[in-house]
């Protein structure tokens, strides 16, 4: 009886241990055997992670760096678009032949162009100009001289568009037709091209331009028309410049 009270105590005494004193943390000791290290087997490999966190942090902390200078400089210049002004138009020939429905324009055309910036220049690369009447082009593009416009400075194209028997489109013809007999035509005369911005010694790169001016044309009423050869030659007239919309 004895020998099984000792024994009881005894496990009693184990239990207790167990429950109130769990094994102890284990204590790594930084071996290539330890499972909780990351590098690796081999230090080179820690040291070469480390090195490719700290380039790429670098290189993250330089990006954000130049992208906060250009919101500043961009911020602070503030680049506006250019303003162009149809200025004049002078009808040489608008003469639509009844029955074909083709049409012979001669135009010369005078367009502005202001920069408003005043620390910003202006490069315009690849100008051409066309005149569009509901949509369609009815001259051939004239190109434009291109080059190099400084702060607040101003430029003038007066080029000629030319568009021999350009077929239009029955409904095209049909309309262009009531709007010569009513004494008022709407013409758009464009210009497509490219621009840089220059900002000291830096440039942009290239964008696109698109500038659209209403041409509205009144008969003149001192030329009076006259039908010959199934085409009507009216003299039309630009009464007041006007301002174009630009597209950047």
């Amino acid at each position: 009886m004895n020998d099984h009270s000792e024994a009881s105590k005894a496990v009693f005494f184990i239990n207790y241990l167990v429950f109130f004193f769990p094994d102890p943390p284990q204590v790594f000791d930084g071996s290539p055997m330890s499972g909780k290290r990351d590098c690796g087997h081999r230090d080179g490999d820690c040291e070469r992670r480390r090195f490719y966190r700290r380039l790429f942090a670098c290189f993250l902390f330089l990006i954000v760096i130049v992208l906060l200078i250009v919101l500043i400089v961009w911020l602070v210049l503030r680049p506006t678009r250019p303003r162009f002004y149809l200025q004049d138009t002078s009808v040489v020939q608008l003469n639509l032949t009844e029955g074909t429905g083709l049409l012979t324009s001669v135009l010369q055309v005078t367009i502005s162009s202001r920069n408003p910036n005043d620390r910003i220049g202006i490069y315009y690369d690849r100008l051409v100009s066309y005149a569009r009447y509901q949509g369609q082009q009815i001259t051939t593009s004239a190109i434009l001289p291109t080059g190099y416009q400084g702060h607040n400075d101003v430029i003038v194209w007066s080029p000629y568009l030319f568009g021999l028997s350009v077929p239009l489109a029955p409904d095209l013809a049909a309309a262009l037709s009531q709007d010569q007999h009513a004494g008022y035509v709407l013409l758009s005369v464009r210009i497509d091209g490219r621009l840089r911005w220059k900002v000291g010694t830096w440039i942009s790169g290239r964008y696109h331009l698109h500038v659209n001016c209403p041409a509205f044309l009144v008969l003149d009423s001192s030329k009076p028309y006259a039908p010959d050869a199934g085409s009507y030659f009216y003299r039309f007239q630009f009464p007041q410049y006007a301002r174009c919309s630009v597209d950047i």
